[in-house]
């Protein structure tokens, strides 16, 4: 017998006949009817006796309901979890993120996942990239949010965006009247900057180009978001990727474009080996409505 069988003796043995189980599973009575006869073939057993125009069941057909209806519960189960992994009222999701990508475009997704997924159980940190690459490596995260190259055989990227640089100073700065800033005028000014052996050191150093030796670049920093509270602070101008800055939330701060035709790429992450979850893919969705919408990129 296969599952449409017993599924429509079990329907017949529970409801009493073949109208009512044609009732319950929404079919007609005739159809009801062949395929009882096809599982009883199936089965080798006569399971209904017709006495006066009523089917009685067979003392196996009863052994044989026992054993089905115990079945189907686990059917019927498999049934259920499958709905709701495909509409979860109730997820996890576990991320992980680059520094300046936490404060305005992920945590505005997340925002909008709660709308779908009120019951979402989620974890977001904050990560380094090498510590990134290994959380997704050794599967101990579910998704990625990352800046800048993140290469590894084994990590697949779900979605890609390009963002330019933009540069940030305190609002009184007298750069701050310009509506561009290009790398010859920051010469001679303190310009927060990150080491030139990371990724992001490597892209600011071919936007300053021949300019930066002019440039006072003795305060690192390692993250656009960090460079941002110092600016803020007044240590001098940081120019950074512009997604770190979008929304304007660091108040005090005046954000220009900065004319450099270097391009970082935000990435999302995954396990190349790991199949996305209803949860994940719904973040990936969120995410990309919300870069869409996002101001000044």
């Amino acid at each position: 017998m296969n599952l449409r069988q017993m599924e429509v003796f079990r329907a017949v043995m529970f409801a009493g006949g073949v109208n009512s189980a044609a009732e319950m599973l929404h079919v007609s009575p005739p159809a009801i009817s062949k395929v009882l006869a096809q599982a009883a073939r199936a089965s080798g057993l006569v399971l209904f006796e017709r006495v006066k125009g009523r089917l009685i069941p067979t003392p196996e057909a009863h052994q044989l309901y026992a054993e089905i209806d115990q079945l189907w519960r686990g059917v019927e189960k498999v049934r259920d979890i499958s709905r709701e992994l495909a509409e979860p009222e109730q997820a996890s999701l576990r991320l992980v993120c680059s520094a300046s990508l936490a404060p305005y475009v992920v945590s505005r997704t997340v925002a909008r996942l709660y709308e779908d997924i009120p019951r979402l159980q989620c974890r977001v940190q904050v990560y380094s990239p090498d510590i990134l690459n290994q959380a997704l490596l050794d599967r101990s995260t579910h998704l990625g949010v990352a800046l800048l190259p993140h290469d590894h055989p084994n990590l697949a990227t779900v979605k890609a965006y390009q963002c330019g640089l933009a540069c940030v100073m305190r609002e009184e700065h007298p750069l701050a009247r310009r509506k561009l800033v290009r790398p010859a005028d920051l010469r001679g000014e303190r310009v927060i900057s990150s080491p030139e052996t990371t990724p992001f050191g490597q892209t600011l150093r071919r936007a300053f180009g021949a300019d930066a030796e002019a440039m006072h670049r003795d305060f690192l920093a390692t993250s656009s978001t960090t460079a941002c509270w110092f600016a803020q602070a007044g240590v001098g101008i940081a120019v950074v990727d512009q997604v770190s800055i979008a929304g304007g939330l660091l108040a005090g701060l005046a954000v220009r474009p900065f004319q450099s035709s270097e391009k970082l790429t935000v990435r999302i992450l995954r396990n190349r080996y790991r199949p996305m979850a209803v949860a994940e893919r719904a973040f990936v969705e969120a995410f990309d409505r919300v870069w869409k919408a996002m101001p000044a990129r």
